[in-house]
């Protein structure tokens, strides 16, 4: 069965381009076709896996204004059986311009519906205007990264409320796939103090794998690399392949 997951959370930094790209690098290590849906105008998950943000055309802004057919925008990553669609800062128009369109909130899914791909991994931006809710109603699945810090919770009820009111208008099929909590540093009492309270609040929604703060898993990016390219052995590597098996696990029994 196809999977088009959202990994979405309106507060930046809490790691969902890197949750994208290494999830997605380790369901193709396991022979799973995979595209990764470039869905933020800052365009990190087209610089981390390696291609050139500000040279890129056309990218997901031309085929979401019939500029470009989705078939000929996407390419192949240096990434084993890892494809992109891109983004960059172009992409940041289309708040406003998607406004006046039919069926704005429905763009995203017209384009993934026919592609196929095992899974679709769709990072979307920081936010919950238009683009990140066009992610929701393309998705099967929604992935949650939350950072094990203070002010984790913050948010974390108003995403669920959009993904309800998503559900209700435009998605009735869409599924939590989990929550996962990211730059986990056991080091410390405050990050198994908020994986408590996130499992207190969600129960058996959290994914058992935490993704912990790791020097590799931060650095990869700058050389646009996924995390196996870059340091396979290294915890930040482990951990995303332990939370591929446990979301290939979740999502197909």
């Amino acid at each position: 069965m196809r999977h088009i997951i959202a990994i979405l959370n309106q507060k930046g930094g809490v790691g969902k381009t890197t949750t994208a790209i290494n999830v997605g690098a380790y369901l193709a290590r396991g022979g799973k076709s995979v595209l990764v849906c470039d869905a933020d105008p800052q365009g990190n998950a087209t610089s981390g896996l390696g291609l050139d943000k500000n040279q890129i055309n056309p990218t997901l802004y031309d085929v979401l204004f019939n500029r470009s057919d989705v078939s000929s925008t996407i390419v192949q990553t240096s990434t084993s059986g890892v494809f992109l669609l891109p983004a960059n800062s172009a992409l940041a128009a289309a708040e406003v311009e998607l406004v006046p369109e039919l069926q704005r909130e429905l763009k995203l899914r017209q384009i993934l519906n026919n592609l196929d791909y095992d899974y679709i991994l769709i990072d979307c931006p920081p936010s919950l205007g238009l683009l990140s809710i066009n992610g929701l109603a393309a998705a099967t699945d929604i992935l949650i990264p939350v950072q094990a810090e203070y002010y984790a919770m913050e948010g974390l009820s108003l995403l669920l409320d959009t993904v309800t009111k998503v559900k209700q208008a435009l998605n009735p099929n869409l599924n939590l796939a989990g929550i996962v909590l990211t730059m986990y540093d056991s080091r410390t009492s405050l990050s198994p103090q908020v994986e408590k309270e996130v499992k207190k609040h969600f129960g058996d929604r959290v994914f058992n794998t935490v993704i912990p703060r790791n020097i590799r898993l931060a650095e990869a990016p700058s050389f646009g690399r996924t995390i196996i390219e870059h340091d396979k052995w290294s915890k930040g590597a482990r951990a995303y392949k332990a939370l591929a098996k446990e979301l290939e696990k979740r999502l197909n029994g």
